[in-house]
């Protein structure tokens, strides 16, 4: 009688508690995967980032490298012309 009935409602309210923790559990992986895909993107462009900035340094290096050959060569050139200047002035 009433003690079956009070089991199955018993039973039934089980069920709906584990029915409703099985959402709520859902409901957080959906959440913890959502987040966890939003940090994988930050840190892939990260990375990316980083990896531009290597290259860009990279090629500042090479540019004063560069300008370094450069500078060395107008020095030189420089020297040149004023030991030219003063062979000219003795002339």
């Amino acid at each position: 009688g009433a003690g079956r009935e009070w089991g199955k409602m018993a039973a039934g309210g089980a069920a709906d508690a584990q029915a409703r923790f099985g959402h709520s559990v859902k409901g957080l992986l959906t959440e913890k995967v959502t987040s966890c895909g939003t940090d994988v993107i930050a840190l892939t462009k990260q990375v990316l980032k980083g990896s531009r900035s290597a290259e860009l340094l990279g090629q500042a290096a090479r540019n004063m490298v560069m300008q370094e050959d450069a500078i060395l060569h107008s020095e030189d050139s420089l020297r040149k012309m004023a030991i030219i200047t003063t062979h000219l002035q003795y002339q």
